[in-house]
């Protein structure tokens, strides 16, 4: 699995962060669904991540047809950074 590069703002919590691919230079966006506020972007690709009592929505930033299964590895690597190893990655807000 690659290595991706995390920017995270200070702050009270982790699940806050940019993950950047140094490659294609793809950045995904992660928000903690319970501690902040999450308007999409038109024309980007978002996904949800559901570990326990934890939701986090994912959003890309510069979206240019990239590769999805980019954008799953990333917030996979993100999530095993996290140590939310059951999390389960959703196209859509589970109800």
């Amino acid at each position: 699995m690659t290595n991706y590069l995390i920017s995270i703002p200070n702050g009270p919590t982790l699940t806050t962060g940019t993950i950047h691919d140094s490659k294609s230079k793809l950045k995904v966006r992660a928000f903690d669904l319970i501690r902040s506020t999450f308007n999409p972007s038109k024309g980007e690709v978002r996904f949800f991540v559901t570990a326990g009592k934890n939701t986090l929505a994912f959003e890309t930033q510069g979206y240019k047809k990239h590769r999805q299964v980019l954008i799953l590895q990333m917030i996979s690597w993100y999530c095993m950074y996290l140590g939310l190893l059951e999390a389960q990655i959703h196209s859509q807000l589970p109800a």
